[in-house]
């Protein structure tokens, strides 16, 4: 008797390293200085945890399938039509769909060599190729990009600013990139980290969105609104990739408790300002202090800097990163974006980053 087969998993699908998140906890340490994720120094908004709290007597309730309020909520915010506004359980399902809506076998999603790994975990799971740019300087290099492009592309993803190096494209970039695409390839701008920029020739991407018809963009509630654990995102559409997105999606594919937090966090406007002006104030002194040591970190316009360490020897960017656990701070290491010689870390609260400057100190010194 022959040996039994058993199912087949589709084209690409065994192809994937698994995505590994940052580390949330360190043995034999209650409570490490969390700084691996991205994460929010300063926490929700409390008029958000107190819309949580109050769906806690309905979660035997359907939640809104349409998300309604918060899309004419972001829709009074931006000035958007909400008509063209999906939500998803964070940024990272819109991603999703847009592959499996736009790709598959046979054809190419394309982004920038350091972009977001779910670009091309995505692009496997539906048994596209994923296709990398090199970038320059660590920025995602536009010449570089429209190289690439073929008639298998179908998605090119930039993320703006871009996780792990902080760098962004400026507005004038984006518009030389969109015009270089043909018309059939959707460029997806994902602006997770758009409200920590501070610079006068960024532009999220409404503007590119309302030009064209092959051009989204997406956003997040998990950075700077700090509702990263509830998993809510949302995009701005073309009319026609709107209605593709709510033909595929989930029919109830954010919870009640996410839509109301969500709500809630989009109109403290005054928990915004101070997350806005924390970052402001401890991303550059963090920079600055690790420069001083030598660390080269890239200019980021995040909530996250990306020191570089030695190749080789005692002080590399492993020997740091076990450096810093070993005084119960988690850091982000690289290898997996293609950049071992660095480690990423999240700006958190003041005490967190004097402890992190006075620990590298400490390490570098050794």
């Amino acid at each position: 008797m022959g040996v039994k087969e058993g199912p087949v998993p589709g084209p690409g699908i065994l192809d994937i390293a698994p995505y590994v998140g940052g580390d949330a906890k360190l043995e034999g340490v209650d409570k490490p200085i969390r700084l691996a994720s991205n994460e929010s120094a300063l926490g929700p908004s409390p008029k958000a945890i107190a819309a949580y709290r109050a769906l806690a007597g309905d979660i035997h309730r359907y939640p809104d399938g349409g998300a309604d309020e918060l899309r004419h909520a972001l829709g009074e915010r931006y000035r958007l039509d909400p008509a063209r506004i999906v939500c998803g359980s964070g940024s990272d399902e819109l991603i999703g769909l847009l592959q499996r809506a736009y790709a598959g076998p046979d054809t190419e999603i394309l982004y920038s060599r350091h972009g977001f790994l779910m670009y091309s975990i995505g692009a496997l799971s539906v048994g596209a190729t994923p296709v990398a740019a090199p970038e320059r300087d660590l920025v995602a290099d536009v010449d570089a990009i429209l190289a690439r492009v073929t008639p298998k592309t179908r998605i090119v993803f930039i993320a703006n600013p871009n996780n792990p190096t902080g760098t962004y494209l400026s507005t004038s970039e984006m518009v030389r990139l969109h015009a270089g695409l043909p018309s059939h390839v959707v460029l997806a701008i994902d602006a997770a980290y758009a409200e920590f920029v501070n610079r006068n020739d960024y532009e999220p991407g409404i503007k590119l969105v309302d030009a064209g018809d092959n051009v989204v963009m997406l956003r997040t509630f998990s950075k700077i609104y700090a509702l990263a654990g509830l998993r809510l995102g949302w995009g701005y559409f073309p009319p026609a990739i709107t209605d593709v997105l709510n033909r595929v999606r989930g029919p109830f594919n954010v919870s009640a408790a996410a839509l109301a937090a969500g709500v809630a966090a989009l109109n403290d406007t005054e928990a915004l300002a101070q997350a806005r002006a924390h970052n402001d104030r401890w991303q550059p002194w963090l920079s600055e202090r690790l420069a001083a040591l030598g660390l080269d970190p890239t200019p980021s316009v995040g909530n996250f800097v990306l020191p570089r360490f030695a190749e080789s020897g005692h002080k590399t960017a492993d020997a740091a990163f076990r450096f810093l656990q070993s005084r119960g701070i988690l850091t982000r290491k690289m290898g997996g974006y293609g950049l071992p010689d660095r480690i990423r870390i999240t700006i958190g609260t003041g005490e967190e980053m004097e402890k992190v400057a006075a620990t590298l100190a400490e390490f570098m010194a050794g």
